[in-house]
């Protein structure tokens, strides 16, 4: 884990067609069934960085997230981490884990995400200090912003082609926020899957190649 301390993690260290899936999870839990429907009928790995609120409010989603894919930390509540003293960004990483933990009956991965992905050097060797190296990403979809934002499923999927580079970390999120609409990350998840294959890519499992 040394090794991926001192910095912001944005993509694997590779040349090779390599791309990895990751979800948020902070809000609901629409959308977590079928995308693990998904994952597991086309036999593609993700990792689900929760925050500990969304484990303690829905544990059973939780848990169906840990019992297939690795999970990572996204803080207790997703604050703006440039607002908070030490101990309380202290708090908002540890508490995240142990609610994580509490609800999955897993060991996360020593895996953060800062919300917002607000991330300075202060905060990230604060990370580093607790155990966690911190796991940004290449591209965000932008299906979080829903059709009320302007995105549709053509658009999530077009963001993420044109994110393609090898070891390229694409973020998507389950759940959607109040007024959002649906969940797109997961309705354009098949197509997504099927676009990065297509352009000669493989989807690979962060925990294997970034432990």
């Amino acid at each position: 884990m040394a090794r991926l301390y001192g910095s912001e993690v944005r993509r694997i260290p590779t040349s090779s067609p390599l791309v990895a899936l990751t979800f948020n999870a902070a809000w609901d839990e629409t959308g977590v069934e079928t995308a693990l429907t998904v994952l597991r009928g086309r036999n593609v790995p993700a990792t689900f960085f929760l925050t500990g609120r969304f484990a303690e409010r829905h544990p059973g989603a939780a848990r169906l997230m840990a019992a297939e894919h690795g999970i990572g930390n996204h803080s207790y509540s997703h604050p703006q981490f440039a607002d908070l003293t030490r101990p309380e960004a202290e708090q908002e990483i540890m508490g995240a884990d142990r609610a994580i933990r509490r609800a999955t009956g897993a060991v996360p991965l020593p895996f953060f995400r800062f919300p917002y992905s607000a991330t300075t050097p202060e905060g990230i060797a604060h990370a580093n200090e607790l155990g966690f190296a911190d796991i940004e990403f290449t591209a965000d979809t932008n299906g979080y912003l829903g059709t009320t934002g302007g995105m549709t499923v053509q658009k999530v999927v077009d963001r993420v082609v044109n994110a393609l580079t090898p070891g390229a970390i694409m973020q998507m999120h389950v759940g959607t926020a109040q007024g959002h609409g649906s969940a797109l990350d997961v309705q354009a998840l098949p197509r997504i899957i099927d676009a990065i294959h297509a352009h000669g890519y493989r989807i690979t499992d962060l925990r294997t190649v970034l432990e």
